[in-house]
């Protein structure tokens, strides 16, 4: 991305000279609206500078068509044409989110280079990397404030990475159970609530001590969670039970269960905390949050990926996975008013600010959907890079930072998918177990949220901890293709 130079015009551009005599007040009064013109028109040209300027797109792939190496590119939303590609390390980037104020890019790579890379959006450069060790991460977010970023891990660990994005280092991280993956927050930033897949739990943890203050029972296997925009409600998708727990953020206790379809592991929040839209195994469950009851049933797309609502608030779209298609819901109605098609196995999505483009990483084609939101059609495909997975749009809208702040619709692309054992690097990727790889085989593969790996019973039925995972079976996939 170029930055932006806004050139500053002295004032007195914007005056008249006058010889020196007296001035009559009537000049006088001319002269003073003469200068206030210029301030105003000055003002006016800043403005629409600034309001003119397009958002960019950030689009994290495994490698781009010239090399291999993962990178992030970058796309000019106004010609949806690739500026600029960010190179990284050598691992696969499965988390991207950006900061608040829309400055800093963070993409975190697993598991060989198990890196988080800090991209300045005013340079497209690499600022900074973090170093996470010898880890597996997982997903990655910012808190409210955008002070704080959280990483979390894959299968057996128990802790949750802190960074301090003003210094970019590690700090004292938190403590919890294996197989905790989703976390949110509330729109303070006080409270954290984390989701355990593995021992059915929610965690709630102090952001000022990074603490755990009370552990809450919910149904089996809790992955989406989200809270709402006034922070008195979270919403807990338990992928196993088919079920939704509400807790009551001032008690921490469970106040409702609301049954809703098969597999619920997508949540998001309208703007005015009014409905909450759970993606299930076909269907999308829309909960009034006012009476915790289920007021429509939405029946949408195979395996679903990725839910975003519009700025406007008016508009949903899932990311069908195994249909390669969006649904757009119509929240007025509750009802699909249309199926976009898109490109094979479309996985991550983005909306512009102004609500008029939507972003559609498709991680099988290659490729990335422009989505018309006038039309409902695809106006442009853009050859991002080599299996596209995660997208985030700069600068962000405020339906943007509530879905990142309180995981409605995270920013990290983490997805379930095939299972895959002590990955070194990339060449080692014919010496992964794929378990699963298929639509057929495992019609729920590569959702958003994370499950207990190390639990056979569950390793088929509940969602996994699973980008790597996908990206390693894509990756086969499309060098078998090559061949």
């Amino acid at each position: 991305m170029k930055s932006k130079t806004i050139s500053t015009i002295h004032i007195d551009t914007f005056s008249i000279p006058f010889p020196f005599v007296a001035m009559s007040n009537k000049v006088c009064r001319g002269y003073t609206l003469i200068r206030a013109f210029g301030i105003t028109a000055l003002a006016i040209l800043i403005l629409v500078g600034i309001a003119g300027a397009a958002p960019f797109a950030y689009v994290t792939n495994i490698g781009d068509y010239d090399q291999r190496g993962p990178n992030v590119a970058v796309i000019d939303t106004a010609t949806n044409n690739v500026t600029a590609r960010v190179p990284l390390g050598g691992g696969w980037p499965v988390g991207v989110a950006v900061n608040p104020a829309g400055t800093k890019i963070y993409v975190v790579d697993s598991p060989s280079d198990s890196t988080v890379y800090v991209i300045d959006t005013a340079t497209n450069k690499v600022s900074a990397k973090v170093n996470l060790g010898s880890s597996y991460p997982a997903r990655i977010t910012f808190n409210p404030a955008g002070t704080r970023v959280y990483v979390t891990k894959q299968h057996d660990y128990t802790d949750i990475f802190v960074i301090n994005p003003a210094t970019n280092t590690l700090m004292a991280p938190i403590i919890v159970g294996p197989s905790t993956y989703g976390i949110a927050f509330t729109p303070d930033g006080k409270k954290i609530y984390a989701a355990n897949c593995n021992n059915n739990t929610i965690y709630v943890i102090d952001a000022a001590t990074n603490k755990v203050t009370a552990n809450i029972s919910v149904g089996d296997s809790p992955c989406g969670i989200a809270v709402t925009p006034d922070g008195k409600k979270v919403y807990v998708l338990n992928y196993d039970s088919n079920t939704v727990s509400v807790i009551n953020t001032a008690t921490d206790n469970v106040i409702a269960t609301v049954p809703v379809g098969n597999s619920p592991n997508l949540v998001a929040v309208t703007s005015n905390g009014n409905k909450v839209y759970v993606a299930n195994n076909n269907t999308v469950s829309v909960i009034d949050t006012a009476t915790n009851n289920v007021i429509a049933t939405i029946p949408v797309g195979t395996s679903s990926r990725k839910i975003v609502i519009n700025p406007d608030g008016n508009r949903v779209y899932l990311v069908n996975f195994g249909s390669n298609s969006v649904s757009v819901i119509d929240t007025a109605t509750d009802n699909v008013i249309a199926n976009v098609p898109v490109g094979e196995q479309p996985m991550g999505i983005a909306v512009t600010p102004d609500g008029k483009r939507v972003y559609v990483t498709n991680s099988r084609s290659s490729n990335v959907s422009v989505i018309d939101t006038a039309t409902d059609t695809v106006a442009a495909t853009v050859n991002a890079g080599i299996l596209p997975t995660g997208v985030v749009i700069v600068p962000l809208t405020d339906s943007d930072m509530t879905s990142q702040s309180t995981g409605a619709i995270s920013s990290s692309t983490e997805d379930r998918g095939i299972e895959v054992t002590n990955i070194s690097s990339s060449e080692e990727i014919n010496a992964v177990e794929l378990n699963n790889y298929s639509d057929e085989n495992n019609p729920e593969s590569d959702n958003d949220n994370g499950s207990n790996a190390n639990d056979s019973s569950k390793n088929n039925s509940t969602p996994g901890f699973g980008l790597l995972e996908s990206l390693a079976g894509l990756y086969v996939g499309w060098k078998l293709g090559k061949r």
